[in-house]
């Protein structure tokens, strides 16, 4: 029994010292099963489009990408732990809930206004329905044959999945969900321009590189893609060939570019849910009272993960008082770093700030 034990361990451990790192291992997988998985579904390549094969090539760098991005900050001595203890907890039964709110209906933005909730739901939700269909063709996973009969055939991982008429719902909702994630991505891209450009806050925050080009590059890819439709429905294919070179052009660029700039977030965001079951589950057990005004603001577990943090990265911040600022609540924290520069003990004046309890 010792034997296999030690048997599987070395196993184990010679995979992982074949790569040179966490990011070749993960990029090797992941293309390996791209691979196979088109390999199967294309029936050994043979149902392969080459004129997808730029966005082919966008789609695998955008992959090393994430997994660099994703692997550099996963490695962070807090993001190890909130998703160490979040893979644990994946099995509360708040987790679907948690799940849903998070990356369906977007509940947590309605804090921040019913317009910014329409706003992501058409764009993230846009984005979503884009890449559903896309990449499943990109890679042949999903791939449509014409009978004689004015029928088309979806074939989905190889296999038939059903017939529709070439001129029924079916088949028009198929032609246009691309269209239709263009209309929703560009509806929300102008409404998140309109509020960026005439909210003084917003504007005063924002920066042009990092906030408002990730939201030129959706609008274009979206404005270009229903192009293609326009000129193929009413221009007889006019100018086609171009279009469609401008419009891959520009999905390759944003593929490259997500994974390093804001747009990252979208790929990321499945992790929030171990965050909130991280918080939720400790906060039922036992909670923080902050040091200084006797509110509850955390969990017991998380103050003390933080303060282990820190200890990591050698940054101690422990008062003269006999406590450790993270064991005050955010109020109270910035109020004792002001005392510190004003000599007056601001932190223990028991008065709240006017916006301690704002939502957004």
């Amino acid at each position: 029994m010792q034997t296999n034990t030690s048997m599987n361990k070395k196993t184990g451990r010679s995979f992982e010292n074949a790569f040179a790192s966490k990011f070749a291992k993960s990029m090797f997988l992941s293309v390996s099963a791209i691979v196979i998985l088109s390999f199967i579904a294309t029936r050994m390549f043979t149902h392969v489009d080459l004129n997808l094969y730029g966005y082919m090539v966008g789609t695998i760098v955008f992959i090393g990408g994430f997994f660099y991005r994703f692997i550099a900050w996963g490695e962070r001595p807090p993001t190890k732990i909130f998703i160490k203890q979040g893979l644990k907890l994946l099995k509360r039964k708040s987790t679907p809930k948690t799940a849903v709110n998070h990356l369906a209906i977007y509940d947590f933005i309605k804090n921040r206004g019913l317009y910014r909730w329409v706003q992501h739901i058409l764009i993230g939700w846009g984005c979503v329905l884009a890449c559903l269909v896309t990449f499943p063709l990109v890679f042949g996973w999903m791939y449509f044959t014409m009978d004689d009969n004015g029928h088309y055939t979806i074939v989905l991982m190889g296999i038939n999945l059903m017939t529709v008429k070439a001129d029924g719902i079916i088949a028009w909702l198929s032609y246009n969900a691309l269209n239709i994630a263009a209309i929703m991505v560009t509806a929300g891209v102008c409404m998140a321009l309109h509020r960026r450009l005439k909210n003084m806050q917003a504007r005063a925050e924002q920066k042009f590189i990092y906030d408002f080009l990730p939201l030129y590059l959706l609008l274009f890819i979206s404005i270009t893609g229903l192009l293609l439709t326009v000129q193929n429905v009413f221009l007889h294919g006019w100018m086609q060939p171009q279009m469609s070179l401008i419009h891959q052009f520009s999905v390759i660029v944003t593929l490259i570019y997500l994974p390093f700039g804001k747009l990252a977030h979208i790929p990321f965001r499945p992790v929030s849910v171990f965050a909130r079951n991280y918080r939720e589950h400790f906060a039922e057990h036992e909670e923080k009272k902050c040091k200084v005004c006797g509110d509850h603001f955390v969990s017991v577990e998380q103050s003390n993960d933080v303060i282990q943090v820190l200890g990591v990265n050698a940054i101690e911040f422990n008062m003269e008082d006999g406590f450790n600022l993270a064991e005050l609540c955010l109020p109270c924290r910035r109020k004792y770093r002001i005392s510190r520069f004003s000599g007056f003990a601001t932190h223990q004046v028991k008065v709240k700030e006017a916006n301690q309890n704002a939502k957004g």
